[in-house]
């Protein structure tokens, strides 16, 4: 299926060439945005914009807060300590050049929520956290409230969904118009890399400081004055790009489609998979080093598990791989992300070999 789409993307190349980009590219882009959008819970007629990153769209919405100014307070960003290491590398290097960067403590999870909106005060000009955390899968809660608390203080807001897209569905509360949100294909829905998106909020009149020439089509046209920003999603583009992605990503929504797997249903499905994970480390004497949450509520895509035995967490993951068992590590976890084509006995079978793994 993908490797068919790999290959309809070369030959609408092959057969177009420059215009590609209207006749065959633009239909992709305008289908995978729409369908991106309703499984993230917005309709389908809102503004997005593309990235070949989640760190690209982030840098769009950074570029439009206040410039710099000895005489002006500092810019302030809330964030939390939980947030994955492009947006916190990102933030420390912005506090190196004066911005003032508020993190509010992820751990414990209990009261996460309360913490960030006691932080979100006026004087913010930014909310940039995540809607599930990236080690141990904790869904925050309270997210409309959040988003709404932002928005009373006249901040932006930014809700990185990376780890709910196509696995959680997300409640975004009485204040959806107000957040912007970025997320990729790569974790639950299968686009693989190079397709990240930002939903931008309805009326949104930002004007990134970084900005491509895709931004602004009609600027070729010539006489323009200044820097003008196209419509919707055109407002945050950036430059030319490699299709490719969007005909992988169009190609796996349809496969989705074709087989009635709503988020809704693929949430139900993790959720039992999640469960049966949890159950078998227990079996296994290891439910005390579990990290994720037991609470479905609070529980995202995958289950994270301490590695306290004389093994690390990436050795663990390295003796696994030689075994054919596909986890990944952050830090001591070692995260089990079930993909929704595995059996019982599948998940059975390997959440022994990782019990194993973990003790040697």
């Amino acid at each position: 299926m993908v490797r068919d789409a790999l290959t309809e993307s070369f030959d609408d190349a092959a057969q177009f060439c420059d215009d590609k980009w209207d006749k065959a590219v633009s239909l992709k882009t305008q289908a995978v945005g729409e369908a991106v959008l309703e499984r993230m819970g917005f309709p389908r007629t809102d503004a997005i914009a593309f990235g070949r990153s989640t760190h690209e769209l982030l840098m769009r919405l950074v570029s439009c807060l206040p410039s710099a100014s000895a005489a002006a307070p500092p810019v302030r960003i809330v964030t939390t300590t939980g947030e994955f290491h492009s947006m916190r590398r990102q933030l420390t290097r912005l506090a190196e050049e004066g911005f003032d960067i508020v993190r509010v403590d992820a751990s414990p999870r209990e009261g996460l929520a309360e913490r960030l909106l006691a932080a979100i005060t006026p004087g913010t000009h930014l909310v940039a956290f995540s809607a599930v955390l990236f080690e141990d899968a904790h869904v925050v809660p309270r997210l409309g409230e959040i988003i709404a608390r932002a928005a009373e203080v006249s901040a932006l807001c930014l809700v990185d969904a990376y780890h709910a897209f196509n696995v959680v569905p997300l409640d975004w509360g009485p204040a959806r118009d107000h957040v912007f949100v970025t997320a990729g294909g790569y974790k639950y829905a299968a686009f693989g890399e190079g397709i990240c998106w930002l939903r931008i909020p309805p009326g949104c009149t930002l004007r990134p400081v970084d900005t491509g020439w895709f931004a602004d089509f009609g600027a070729l046209e010539g006489g323009a004055k200044g820097v003008a920003y196209g419509p919707g999603g055109a407002r945050f583009a950036g430059a030319t790009f490699d299709p490719a992605p969007f005909y992988r990503a169009a190609a796996t929504l349809a496969h989705w489609e074709r087989f009635g797997l709503t988020v809704h249903r693929l949430r139900a499905l993790s959720l039992a998979q999640t469960a049966r994970i949890l159950a078998r480390l227990d079996d296994a004497g290891l439910g005390a080093d579990l990290a994720s949450a037991r609470d479905p509520e609070r529980r995202g895509g995958f289950v994270a598990v301490r590695a306290r035995g004389p093994a690390s967490a990436s050795e663990v993951v390295t003796r696994l791989r030689a075994q054919g068992i596909y986890v990944d590590a952050r830090g001591d976890l070692v995260r089990l992300g079930p993909a929704p084509y595995l059996t019982d006995a599948e998940i059975d079978a390997a959440v022994l070999r990782v019990a194993a793994a973990l003790r040697a």
